[in-house]
């Protein structure tokens, strides 16, 4: 999970991500890694259309997203 948020940064890559809230309430997000904090991340959370601040430790899943090309013939 942290190499995938370290790689985020680097490349500039957009995540989705399955984040628990303190009140355990569970979302989907799609956010762009802005910083990363020894305990927490700032993002842009297109879902809020926001700058956010993330904890590490509730994320519970963390996947790039690829934008695949169509061949138009």
């Amino acid at each position: 999970m942290l190499k995938t948020l370290e790689r985020a940064v680097k490349y500039g890559e957009t995540l989705e991500v399955m984040y628990m809230a303190k009140d355990g309430s569970i979302s989907k997000r799609r956010v762009k890694v802005l910083h990363m904090h020894k305990e927490s991340f700032v993002a842009y959370c297109f879902l809020r259309k926001a700058k956010r601040t993330f904890i590490i430790d509730n994320v519970l899943a963390a996947v790039p997203i690829t934008h695949k090309e169509s061949l138009v013939i």
